[in-house]
């Protein structure tokens, strides 16, 4: 398993160049982590979105597009929907947002014709690298799934485990985390941990060792779990953090960013190719560790 970020750029590099389809390429940071990408030699991009704008911004950055195919579509959603194609019609290996919404994107995404579903699920999967922790730190689902089921959770850590084992961990090790580290009737996510637990011990989830309900603190420390008493191979070692909630997921993936100088990078996993989906307000940095991440694992 890589230990910091930078090596997903050494991953994607060992492969092939990726191609990869940007709905709505007019946006600053994007083009900059698109041209930082492309120094790498990772990835050729598709660029789609008001041409004119895509081209003013990339004068303005120094970034030479000459040799791409820039696709001129104002209409958001169609641009969405004409980087979707792409990737059915196998023109491109990944898809990513640029300056469209979410909502929109997966829109063109889901679309029974043209869009781009395979798993049960599609998720949101950011890996986090911060001086806090001694190891990467996965963290689903704080993008897509607003209020997952039980059903929702178990697609959600099986997209999650995906990503870690083909960046090199064959057994990563999930905490199913909540407010509180004991079942409690009144807590259905302390339920749904439980139950994911025991499934994961029974080989009905197999892939990663599983643990919960746990705390956050019982998750990323061994003192804590040790001070509360909690005997576990997942305590103070966990590879992939699942959250109750989006909230939840959300509040920790930005209180890494903002408040604990954590950089990250983050894919949508469940749809035929892995999706580049960063928040308006993530660094450029972030969006080119997630196209690096897309470009090696795709």
């Amino acid at each position: 398993m890589i230990q910091k970020l930078s090596e997903l750029v050494d991953l994607a590099k060992a492969k092939r160049q990726r191609k990869i389809a940007v709905a709505a390429a007019g946006d600053y940071d994007v083009l900059k982590a698109l041209k930082n990408a492309e120094e790498y030699n990772i990835i050729e991009p598709v660029l789609i979105g008001i041409k004119s704008k895509i081209e003013e911004i990339s004068k303005e950055i120094g970034y030479d597009i000459s040799k791409h195919e820039i696709v001129d579509i104002e209409d958001r959603y169609e641009a969405s929907l004409y980087a979707s194609q792409l990737i059915r019609d196998g023109h491109a290996d990944i898809l990513m947002k640029g300056l469209v919404s979410t909502g929109v994107l997966l829109k063109a995404v889901l679309d029974k014709e043209h869009g781009l579903r395979k798993g049960d699920i599609l998720s949101h999967v950011a890996i986090f690298e911060t001086p806090q922790y001694h190891k990467l730190l996965g963290i689903t689902d704080a993008a897509m799934n607003v209020a997952p089921t039980f059903q929702d959770k178990i697609a959600l850590i099986k997209n999650a485990v995906e990503v870690f084992h083909l960046l090199g961990e064959p057994n990563p090790k999930v905490a199913v985390v909540g407010a509180v580290e004991t079942v409690n009737q009144r807590m259905e996510s302390t339920m749904h941990a439980a139950t994911l637990s025991m499934m994961n011990k029974r080989k009905q989830i197999t892939g990663c060792l599983i643990d919960g309900p746990l705390a956050l603190d019982n998750a990323v420390s061994k003192k804590a779990a040790e001070i509360k008493h909690i005997q576990s191979d997942v305590a103070g070692d966990v590879d992939i953090v699942v959250a109750p909630d989006i909230n939840g997921a959300n509040f920790l993936y930005k209180s890494l960013i903002f408040l604990g100088g954590a950089n990250a990078a983050a894919v949508i996993m469940g749809a035929k190719v892995p999706i580049v989906l960063t928040s308006r307000a993530d660094s450029e940095k972030i969006k080119f560790y997630s196209i690096a991440l897309a470009a090696a694992i795709g």
